[in-house]
């Protein structure tokens, strides 16, 4: 297979080496779960990234799990502390509030958001939000970053590994984004995007049990930073997949997003779906306020606070009418 052959961006994955071969590690793990050949016949293209980027051990998140053990159980906490400050930087930064614009939010904590969201290195905030606007605007069509309709491999990771459908990109160019573009927060964020990234996504999660607890090094690294970092690539992708395929559908049995309230326990209240693609606009993205959604409760603590306002809902008769009028009625 020659270069000329192989259209691959992983754009997605960041800036340098690293992050492709942080691709490469995903791209073996799901092979557990996805026979690349039959789902996208990328089996080619898995030996040419090889061949390219020197070897990645195989199933290196599973090889990750082995450190449980031998980490110190501060080391778990603090990872599992990560993950969720890593994660509501996408639910609540990115996706609640930059893309959806279903509250505001003072300085302070949009400053506070844009590190988390660098923490979760999943795109920096207008890429991230952007991509996500053409996905509610053409959802499960060619013009949809991650159309379900493409299968599961190919919604929850494979959009990733190749270029965007030509679609994606013409759609994306006529979105309005001057809100982004003429928010200070998001323009430093996006210009020093790849030195933060290293400090709240690597270097502060790897230092913090090192220095604090002596923590050795290699289990600090790879568990708060490169495992909890993977897992929560992964909470954020089965919105893009499982959330878009398997669930109940009450508020619209029409379109392809439903509840699935696994999703929700690992995205932190990303799973009620099929209620956010009809109702996008109400910042809790559930009519069921705190259950099972860590970032409604996180936005209306920092409500508390002074820090978020002007939060939309949508009234109970209002869903209620819609459930009448669209929703499965189970």
């Amino acid at each position: 297979m020659s270069d000329s052959e192989v259209h691959i961006s992983l754009q997605a994955f960041g800036y340098g080496s690293s992050r492709k071969k942080i691709g490469l590690i995903l791209l073996q793990s799901f092979e557990l779960q996805v026979p690349i050949r039959e789902c996208h016949q990328e089996t080619l293209l898995r030996r040419y990234l090889l061949q390219k980027m020197n070897f990645i051990p195989e199933n290196s998140i599973l090889n990750h799990l082995t450190l449980l053990p031998l980490a110190h159980f501060y080391t778990l906490i603090w990872s599992l502390c990560v993950y969720m400050y890593a994660g509501i930087g996408i639910t609540a930064g990115s996706h609640r509030l930059w893309a959806h614009r279903a509250y505001k939010a003072k300085l302070p904590m949009r400053a506070l958001l844009a590190s988390m969201q660098s923490a979760a290195f999943q795109n920096d905030i207008y890429d991230w939000s952007r991509d996500h606007r053409v996905h509610h605007k053409y959802s499960e069509t060619d013009a949809d970053p991650h159309n379900a309709k493409r299968g599961f491999f190919f919604s929850h990771v494979g959009w990733l590994l190749v270029r965007k459908h030509p679609d994606v990109t013409a759609k994306g160019k006529l979105l309005d984004t001057n809100d982004l573009l003429n928010d200070p927060v998001v323009h430093f964020q996006r210009k020093y995007y790849a030195l933060s990234v290293v400090v709240f996504c690597f270097a502060i999660p790897t230092l913090v049990p090192y220095i604090f607890w002596n923590e050795n090094l290699w289990n600090a690294y790879f568990l708060a930073g490169v495992l909890r970092y993977c897992c929560g690539l992964n909470a954020t992708w089965l919105v893009n997949s499982a959330a878009h395929m398997w669930g109940y559908r009450p508020y619209d049995k029409r379109i392809n997003p439903a509840e699935n309230i696994c999703v929700s326990l690992g995205s932190m209240g990303e799973g009620f779906h099929n209620y956010h693609h009809t109702f996008p606009q109400d910042y809790a993205t559930s009519e069921y306020g705190w259950r099972i959604n860590l970032t409604t409760f996180f936005i209306d603590f920092m409500a508390f606070l002074g820090q978020a306002y002007d939060r939309k809902t949508i009234d109970r008769d209002t869903i209620r009418r819609r459930r009448d009028r669209t929703g499965t009625h189970t």
